[in-house]
């Protein structure tokens, strides 16, 4: 694949996640953190999309109507809750056997969401979405501040964009990098690169040159007493950022 400045892709991280493609649905698997954290993430996505586009008339369906871009979706362990709740999902994927994974487990499950192997840069800016997720790919890819810019052109005018990632501290290098994928084994061994990861006020400078208002920043942190993860103003590690375009 073409890693020049003007692509994203970046060929080890696809050769990686190839190797792990197989792994997406099991719960007790190498995926398994984003599985017990899944949840917390998408309470805070579906509040922040009812707020904004004020959706109270359906409690079975709430994200009715709702189109939802998911790039680097994965297996589809965001897009599957989020299409169960009514939104119209898209997932997309750089990873031809996520895609595959995720055509799979959502046939069986009778969901209809459209995955395709593509990249942002890839997509028609002419084909816009309401909503689009951006959850823990940023740290994956190549030309970071393009990988935004391109994640913005393809949200209608009031549309929101969620950005979550691992913050650029010790404490991450330590805690969320090593201790998490060589002590814990929360994830795999070289999951993520340090030097790729972000602070909020990075992607809000990015955002803001796309012209995108920041709404909130959240962290998402763990509590090894309980096993469980939680919603907190602790940014120290893993956070979600959500942005209105204006």
């Amino acid at each position: 694949m073409n890693t020049a400045n003007n692509s994203t892709v970046n060929d080890l991280e696809v050769e990686k996640f190839t190797k792990l493609a197989h792994e997406w649905w099991n719960y007790d698997g190498k995926f398994k953190t984003l599985h017990k954290f899944n949840p917390v993430r998408l309470e805070l996505i579906i509040d922040e999309i009812k707020r904004n586009f004020k959706k109270t008339e359906d409690q079975n369906k709430p994200l009715s109507n709702i189109s939802i871009l998911d790039i680097g979706c994965g297996g589809g362990l965001m897009s599957e809750p989020l299409a169960r709740l009514g939104a119209k999902v898209t997932g997309i994927d750089a990873v031809e056997k996520n895609v595959k994974s995720a055509q799979i487990h959502a046939e069986q499950n009778g969901l209809e969401i459209n995955y395709h192997q593509s990249t942002v840069e890839e997509l028609d800016n002419k084909n816009k979405f309401d909503v689009v997720l951006n959850l823990e790919v940023i740290e994956h890819v190549n030309n970071q501040e393009l990988f935004v810019s391109k994640s913005c052109e393809l949200i209608n005018d009031n549309g929101l964009i969620f950005i979550a990632t691992i913050n650029k501290t010790l404490f991450s290098l330590v805690f969320a990098k090593y201790f998490a994928e060589y002590v814990l084994g929360f994830l795999p061994k070289g999951t993520h690169e340090w030097s790729k990861f972000l602070t909020p006020e990075d992607l809000y400078g990015y955002l803001i040159k796309n012209k995108f208002e920041v709404l909130q920043t959240k962290g998402i942190n763990y509590n090894p007493i309980k096993d469980s993860w939680y919603q907190s103003s602790k940014l120290s590690a893993n956070f979600i950022i959500s942005a209105k375009k204006n």
